[in-house]
């Protein structure tokens, strides 16, 4: 009994009752698959979702993104350093401190009244009205840089620095720091006419100018 064809006693005979069968001698092989190299992309597995990579950072000659001024979102530019702030003259300061001088009247003139006619209720409510304006004026003048008199004319006072108001508590003491403007025959109040910054002997001490808002 003879294997496979007569010709080729090597060849394997077929096997029906067996169809997966291995490839024997005379069979064509199958060739082998080939991995992917180097710079080649890899197949993922069937069923498996492929991987995203890492967001690339941008190196050197990849365009920056401009640079947007704080301008743009609203800010205002305060005067600060490299900037000449408009300062406010003399007689726009002194209109303004007469406005405020003048809200105290009708205060002064309850206080008048009650003590002439010996009535102690208006002497002490005449006096609560002065100490209120003041402490509202400070408030308004320390948070907004302006009193009513300020407002009228114009003019704001701010911190030399970055151009922001005072605050509550330094505004007090460029009050108590205006004693020195008395001194030597009220020099200090005149001397804003003449310095290269408008300022008085206060304002040098606390640091503080007034600008013009118009």
């Amino acid at each position: 009994m003879s294997f496979g064809s007569p010709n080729n006693p090597y060849e394997q005979p077929q096997n029906p009752q067996n169809p997966q069968q291995q490839p024997g001698y005379g069979y064509p092989q199958q060739p082998p698959q080939q991995q992917p190299g180097y710079g080649y992309p890899q197949q993922a597995p069937q069923g498996v979702p492929p991987q995203q990579g890492y967001p690339q950072q941008p190196g050197y000659g990849y365009p920056q993104a401009p640079q947007v001024p704080a301008s743009a979102y609203g800010y205002p530019q305060q005067p600060g350093y490299g900037a000449q702030p408009p300062y406010a003259n003399w007689g726009q300061r002194f209109l303004g401190t007469l406005v405020d001088m003048l809200v105290f009247v009708v205060p002064y003139i309850i206080v008048g009244v009650g003590a002439a006619n010996k009535t102690a209720a208006l002497v002490i409510i005449g006096y609560l009205g002065i100490i209120g304006i003041a402490i509202w004026l400070l408030i308004m003048e320390g948070r907004t840089g302006q009193t009513l008199g300020k407002k009228a004319l114009g003019i704001r006072l701010v911190r030399e620095s970055d151009g922001q108001p005072l605050g509550v508590g330094m505004a007090f003491v460029r009050r108590l720091a205006h004693f020195l403007d008395s001194l030597a025959c009220y020099l200090g109040w005149l001397w804003p006419a003449w310095d290269a910054k408008r300022q008085t002997f206060a304002d040098k001490v606390c640091s503080s100018i007034v600008i013009r808002t118009n």
